[in-house]
């Protein structure tokens, strides 16, 4: 009998994908919650090898990060991108198409 993987070990190894990892996040951005995006990112961290992994190669201490990612973390934007410089990711500003068009219709 064919053993099932859990719904877990599915997302975990689809985020070690760069690709898969920064739609992940992002999406959890657009719910607007912090703890949404803190489960999200301590999910893309244990995809890349979990705290400990992490903690080396973005020289943050490891109980600074356990912190960070806790559902009461507030992450500060520098120890933020630490921890995306060393899975491979970036934090990035883009320009937002509905607003935009919106803002534009006016100012003409």
């Amino acid at each position: 009998m064919m053993k099932s993987r859990s719904y877990q070990n599915d997302l975990i190894d689809s985020l070690k994908d760069p690709r898969e990892a920064s739609e992940y996040l992002n999406a959890a951005i657009e719910e607007k919650d912090i703890k949404v995006f803190l489960l999200a990112l301590r999910n893309v961290i244990e995809a890349y090898g979990g705290v400990g992994k992490l903690s080396k190669k973005s020289h943050l201490n490891r109980e600074n990060l356990y912190r960070m990612l806790s559902n009461k973390g507030n992450p500060e934007i520098a120890s933020l991108e630490k921890v995306l410089e060393a899975v491979g990711l970036r934090i990035a500003v883009e320009v937002n198409d509905k607003t935009h068009q919106r803002h534009h219709r006016l100012a003409a």
